[in-house]
């Protein structure tokens, strides 16, 4: 009986052999893990600010201050 603790990267095949092709990693797993790395990146102190909210930011304090100059 085969020891289900074991973490092999390809099941055997049918003949008992380990299979040449390596198991790929579902969608699921993938963005499991790239979700856990951000969050250790993020526990580390390597957070950065997403490029959208400072676009966002940048436009709002432009917009406030044509507003300010237009209304004065």
């Amino acid at each position: 009986m085969a020891d289900p603790t074991r973490d092999d990267p390809a099941p055997p095949s049918a003949a008992g052999r380990p299979s040449p092709f390596p198991r790929t990693e579902t969608w699921l797993e993938r963005r499991r893990n790239k979700i856990a790395a951000e969050i250790a990146r993020n526990r580390r102190g390597e957070y950065t600010v997403p490029t959208w909210v400072l676009a966002t930011a940048l436009a709002l304090i432009l917009g406030a201050w044509a507003v300010l100059i237009i209304v004065s």
